[in-house]
């Protein structure tokens, strides 16, 4: 994995970023954490050769911490899927994993899917569905056209942004839809959220109001296996708090002091 690195002090802290397939829009995250943590933004591993897994990710993730962290349990901040593959990481590791911090978390069941859908199809204008509808016409290439839907529908997911520029790299639509496709199947077979139960970290979500993932709807899936999860939440802000205009820092001030707050023993301490 390509691996872009910050700060020189402090707790280490890795960020996961979302799509899955759309790496690099972390990198303002890891610029605000930088006076007080090591930050790694790890590019995740893309498609080719086998097919990806969360297994592989999460088995990636594992590689990534023995080789960097020194035997610390690292923070995992985690947006949208990065999310995601943080609880999957500390339910298979749970001795690896330092707080889990869960920016804009995606869903885990269909109920929560659903409703996201619904918010989606409201804020969708007529104009907006022909656009994306004829993405794959304007952009023969797959990953061009997921970035440019990630574009188009950035004003769904938002409340009032201060920037529109995501500082998004290179998408990967294969990367994307084959790790989605398998997140699906070990939520229909039940494997998750019953996994994290194993799950022993510091644990807190971060979420907007306006965000079309039902925040609430998500914690009420998690919070049954996941008891110690704390919730936080900003009324006027969207899917990535850090781009938003009311949100942003107190955004930056939470995430901060909650991970001083929650800075873990050793690995094996």
């Amino acid at each position: 994995m390509r691996v872009r690195r910050y700060g020189e002090l402090g707790p280490l802290v890795i960020l996961l970023h979302g799509g899955p397939g759309a790496p690099g829009y972390m990198a303002p995250v890891a610029r605000g954490l930088a006076d007080r943590f090591q930050v790694l933004e790890p590019f995740q591993r893309g498609s080719g050769g086998e097919p990806l897994t969360v297994a592989r990710h999460v088995a990636d993730l594992r590689d990534l911490i023995e080789s960097e962290a020194g035997g610390e349990r690292p923070a995992l901040v985690g947006s949208s899927w990065g999310a995601m593959l943080a609880l999957a990481f500390a339910a298979a590791h749970p001795d690896l994993a330092g707080p889990l911090a869960l920016v804009g978390c995606g869903t885990f069941d269909a109920g929560a899917r659903a409703r996201m859908q619904e918010i989606m199809d409201v804020r969708m204008s007529q104009a907006l569905r022909l656009r994306l509808a004829n993405l794959a016409e304007e952009h023969a290439d797959p990953d061009r056209e997921l970035r440019a839907r990630a574009k188009l529908i950035l004003p769904l997911y938002s409340c009032d942004l201060a920037s529109e520029e995501q500082e998004l790299g290179e998408c990967d639509a294969r990367a994307h839809d084959e790790t989605w496709d398998d997140m699906l199947r070990l939520q229909q077979e039940g494997v998750y959220p019953a996994a994290f139960s194993a799950i022993r970290s510091p644990a807190i979500m971060l979420h907007g109001a306006v965000d079309p993932h039902p925040g609430r709807m998500i914690l009420a899936s998690l919070k049954p296996h996941i008891p110690q999860l704390e919730y936080r939440e900003w009324e006027r802000c969207g899917h990535y708090p850090w781009l938003e205009k009311a949100a942003r820092e107190e955004f930056f001030d939470c995430l901060r002091q909650w991970l001083v707050a929650c800075r873990p023993s050793p690995v094996g301490g």
